[in-house]
C-alpha cells in the first residue's frame, strides 16, 4: 500500500478543520461528522481549541482510499501559530490550500502559497463554502489567478452557488479544451499538437495533469462545501490520484525527521516523526539529532485514524515515539538527509517579557516555558540574567493569550506580560574587518571580514584561509561561534543578510598549544569589531494588511491609518463593503485591531501576515544584551575568564 502525506493548510476560517472532518467521514474513519462550532473535531484536541474554534497545534489523522494510506495533517490557519505549519511542511509530499468562496484570497493565503510553490511541495486548491451566502467562486478563481497563481487548472463549476444545494459540476471530455490549453504552457509536445490543431485525448490530458501536479507546475481547483459535502468525493479522488504517494524504501538504512515534541500525560516526551527510509523496532537504539542515542520504548502508527501501538513502523509512516528523551523539533533521525531551506516563514516579529503573578513561581515559570519551547522553539525563550527577565518571541497577541491559558491550565502558573514590542533586525551596510592574534587569555589568531549579503539570505559564513591551513575543529568552532554572536549585533538585534569571511587562522606551529575552544571565545570579540567598522542599519518588521469593512467606515478609517503610520493602498468597492489593502509596522497591527470594532459597528474584518523588512523610522531602537557582552572588550574578558 502507498503512503502520502497530505497537509491540509488555510487562512483562519477558510473551513480548513471541517474539511479534514469531511474527509474522515468520507472514508469511513468516523461515523459522525464533528463541528468546529461544536468543539467535536477529531483534530482540534486542546480545550483552547476547541472553546476558540480555531487550529492551534498541527493534528495527524489517517484514512485509506483504495490502495493509497493518506496521513492528513491538519495544520493552523491563524497566522499567529504559523510555526507549526512551517514544521510540517519538512514531511508532506502534497498538500490541499482551502480558500473560502466567500472572502476569497487573504493574507494568509499568499503566504502559505508563496511557500508552497517555494518547495515545490505539489498542491490542490480547494474552493470551499460554495454553499454559503455571498459565495462568488468565478471572482474567487480570477482572484487566484491573479494573486496566487495563474497556473491552475480547474476541475469543474459550481452550480447554484450561495445557496444549500450548490453543487460542483466537474468537467469531462468537454473540458478538455480549456485543460488542453492551460496544460500546453508547461509542455513543448501538448503545445504543438495544441498549435496544430491535432486533438489529444482526454486520457492523455490526464496523464500530463498528474505528471504537471506532481512537478509542482500546475494546480487543480476543486470547488465544493465541506459541510454539505459537495464536491468532496472528487477532491478525494484528487488526492489519492493527482498527488504523488511517498517514495520509501524500507530497505535503506533508517532515516526521518521530527516535527512535533509534546509532554504526555506523566510528563514524558512524546516525538512526531516523519520516517522517509528504513524501519524501527521497539526497543531499537535509534541516533538522532547532533550525536545522541537513546532506546525506543515505544512507538505508535497512525491507521485510519488516531494512532495505534505497534511494535514496528515502515518508510513513508508518520509515528509517534517515546523513550528519546533529549529529541528536539527538527532533529534527524538515523542518517541525516539532504538538507533543505532551515526556515520557510518569517521568524516572529514581537517579543514580551513574561513574569509570574506570584514571585515564588519564578523557577516554576522557567520550567514551564522551557517545556513549552520544547514543543514551539521558536518562541525563543531568553534570560536576562542582569535584570532577571524573560523574554518570549511571538507572532501575534492571540499566541501571547494561548500561552498565558497553557501556563495557567497546564502547570498551574499565573503569568504577565509587558506591554509587547517589535523584534527588529540589523542588516550591515558596509565592509569590515578585524583580526587578532594570541590575545590574552587566548592562544588563538582569528581575522574575520564582515560584508553585506543579499536580502533574506540569512548569515553564510566561509573560508578565505586555505581549507587545510588549519583543523577542522577550529574553524567549526569559529563558524558555530560567529552564527551564535550575531544573535545580538550592535544594538541588540540579530544580524541578518550578510557575508562573514574568516581571513585569518592559527600559524601551523601553534596548533598544539591551543584549542579550538579559545577561537570559539576569540571570535566575538573579532567579530564585533568587524560589524562596528561595517556599521549595520536597524529594520523594523512591515506587515501587509487586509481591511473588510463598511463602505460607510472608511471615511473614519483613513485618518486612523494615517496615525498609526500604515500605508493604505487604493480602496475596493466590493457593493455595500470595501476592500482596503497596504502597510503597517508590526507593532502597530494590534492598535489597528483594538480599534476596529468601534470604526466599523463590530463588522471589520483585519487580516495581516509580515511582509518584509524596512528601515527603522525615528530614533534608532535597541535591545539590552543578554549575553557576555563583546562590545565590552573588558568586561567580556572578565566574563569568559571567570567562566573558564
Amino acid at each position: 500500500m502507498r503512503t502520502l502525506n497530505l497537509g491540509i493548510l488555510a487562512h483562519v476560517d477558510a473551513g480548513k478543520t471541517s474539511l479534514t472532518e469531511r474527509l474522515l467521514y468520507a472514508a469511513g474513519v468516523i461515523d459522525e461528522i464533528g463541528s468546529v462550532d461544536g468543539g467535536n473535531t477529531q483534530t482540534d484536541f486542546l480545550d483552547q481549541e476547541r472553546r476558540r474554534g480555531i487550529t492551534i497545534k498541527a493534528a495527524v489523522a489517517s484514512f485509506v482510499v483504495g490502495d493509497v494510506a493518506v496521513n492528513l495533517i491538519d495544520t493552523p490557519g491563524h497566522p499567529d501559530f504559523i510555526a507549526e505549519v512551517e514544521r510540517v511542511l519538512s514531511v508532506l509530499d502534497g498538500a490541499v490550500l482551502v480558500v473560502s468562496a466567500v472572502e476569497g484570497v487573504q493574507a494568509q493565503t499568499r503566504v502559505l502559497m508563496r511557500t508552497l510553490q517555494r518547495l515545490a511541495i505539489p498542491t490542490l486548491i480547494f474552493i470551499n463554502k460554495i454553499d454559503r451566502r455571498g459565495a462568488d467562486p468565478d471572482r474567487v478563481l480570477a482572484a487566484i489567478s491573479e494573486r496566487l497563481t495563474p497556473a491552475i487548472a480547474p476541475m469543474g463549476g459550481a452550480s447554484n452557488a450561495g445557496e444549500s444545494r450548490a453543487a460542483f459540476m466537474p468537467f469531462g471530455s468537454e473540458g478538455a479544451e480549456r485543460l488542453s490549453e492551460r496544460l500546453a504552457e508547461q509542455d513543448d509536445t501538448l503545445l504543438a499538437a495544441y498549435v496544430g490543431g491535432d486533438a489529444v485525448s482526454y486520457g492523455r490530458l490526464r496523464k500530463a495533469l498528474k505528471r504537471q501536479t506532481r512537478q509542482g507546475r500546475v494546480h487543480p481547483v476543486f470547488l465544493g462545501s465541506a459541510i454539505t459535502g459537495a464536491g468532496t468525493d472528487e477532491l478525494m479522488a484528487g488526492i489519492t490520484t493527482l498527488l504523488p504517494a511517498a517514495q520509501a524504501d524500507a530497505e535503506a538504512p533508517v532515516s526521518g525527521t521530527v516535527f512535533k515534541v509534546e509532554r504526555g500525560p506523566t510528563g514524558e516526551k512524546i516525538a512526531y516523526a516523519r520516517l522517509f527510509t528504513g524501519g524501527l523496532h521497539v526497543r531499537d537504539r535509534l541516533d538522532f539529532g547532533q550525536n545522541k542515542s537513546a532506546k525506543l520504548t515505544a512507538l505508535q502508527v497512525f491507521d485510519r485514524g488516531p494512532a495505534v501501538p505497534r511494535d514496528s513502523a515502515a518508510a513513508g509512516q508518520i509515528v509517534k515515539l517515546w523513550g528519546l528523551a533529549d529529541i528536539q523539533i527538527g532533529d534527524t533521525l538515523g542518517v541525516p538527509r539532504a538538507a533543505g531551506p532551515g526556515h520557510h516563514f518569517a521568524p516572529p516579529t514581537l517579543e514580551t517579557v513574561i513574569y509570574p503573578r506570584r514571585p515564588g513561581d519564578a523557577r516554576a515559570l522557567h520550567t514551564a516555558l522551557t517545556q513549552l519551547a520544547e514543543q514551539d522553539p521558536l518562541i525563543n525563550l531568553r534570560q536576562d540574567d542582569v535584570r532577571q527577565e524573560l523574554f518570549v518571541s511571538l507572532y501575534g497577541e492571540v499566541q501571547k493569550e494561548v500561552i498565558a491559558e497553557t501556563l495557567a491550565h497546564d502547570y498551574g502558573v499565573e503569568a504577565e506580560f509587558r506591554e509587547t514590542r517589535m523584534i527588529c533586525v540589523e542588516r550591515p551596510v558596509g565592509v569590515g574587518t578585524a583580526f587578532e592574534r594570541a590575545p590574552y587569555p587566548f592562544i588563538a589568531t582569528v581575522g574575520l571580514r564582515v560584508e553585506p549579503g543579499p536580502v533574506e539570505s540569512g548569515v553564510h559564513f566561509q573560508l578565505e584561509v586555505e581549507f587545510g591551513s588549519l583543523p577542522l575543529s577550529f574553524h567549526k568552532a569559529v563558524e558555530e561561534s560567529v552564527r551564535e554572536t550575531l544573535a545580538q549585533g550592535l544594538y541588540g538585534w540579530r544580524v541578518t543578510d550578510c557575508k562573514v569571511t574568516m581571513t585569518h587562522g592559527i600559524r601551523y606551529r601553534d596548533w598544539a598549544t591551543s584549542t579550538p575552544s579559545e577561537h570559539r571565545n576569540l571570535t566575538p570579540l573579532v567579530l564585533m569589531a568587524a560589524l562596528k567598522q561595517a556599521g549595520v542599519q536597524v529594520c523594523e518588521p512591515v506587515h501587509r494588511f487586509e481591511l473588510e469593512i463598511p463602505a460607510d467606515a472608511l471615511g473614519p478609517m483613513l485618518p486612523v491609518l494615517a496615525r498609526l503610520g500604515a500605508v493604505p493602498g487604493v480602496p475596493e468597492m466590493r457593493g455595500p463593503a470595501c476592500g482596503l489593502e497596504g502597510e503597517i509596522a508590526a507593532a502597530r497591527v494590534h492598535d489597528l485591531q483594538q480599534q476596529l470594532p468601534g470604526l466599523t459597528h463590530g463588522e471589520g474584518v483585519l487580516t495581516a501576515a509580515f511582509d518584509h523588512y524596512r528601515p527603522a523610522r525615528g530614533d534608532i531602537p535597541a535591545r539590552p544584551r543578554t549575553d557576555n557582552n563583546p562590545l565590552n572588550r573588558k568586561d567580556y574578558l572578565t566574563r569568559v575568564a571567570r567562566r573558564g
